[in-house]
């Protein structure tokens, strides 16, 4: 299995139109084939602050999603409405206890 962590820090006048961007597709990134889990994280400390976490099956999936038309469509307009560059990382699951 395979997390992708995406944080990304917003403009103020950028987090209501992101906020709808993610609720129109959630369902679909979700379930998009070999994606098992698709969460958003609010940082409590910075509320400009967003991180998306999926979990994929396999790196061939999340690598089909990023080519995906679906992923074009999101990205594009969410890219727009950063205020930093936006910190990404695809982490294989490793040590469970």
């Amino acid at each position: 299995m395979y997390i992708r962590i995406v944080r990304m820090h917003f403009t103020e006048a950028g987090i209501d139109e992101f906020l709808e961007i993610f609720n129109a597709h959630k369902v679909a990134i979700r379930n998009f084939p070999g994606c098992t889990h698709l969460q958003l994280l609010k940082d409590p400390d910075d509320p400009m602050c967003y991180t998306t976490l999926s979990h994929w099956n396999r790196l061939e999936d999340l690598e089909n999603y990023r080519k995906s038309e679906l992923f074009g469509s999101v990205w594009g307009r969410v890219k727009t409405l950063f205020s930093e560059r936006t910190q990404a990382f695809t982490l294989e699951r490793f040590i469970e206890v």
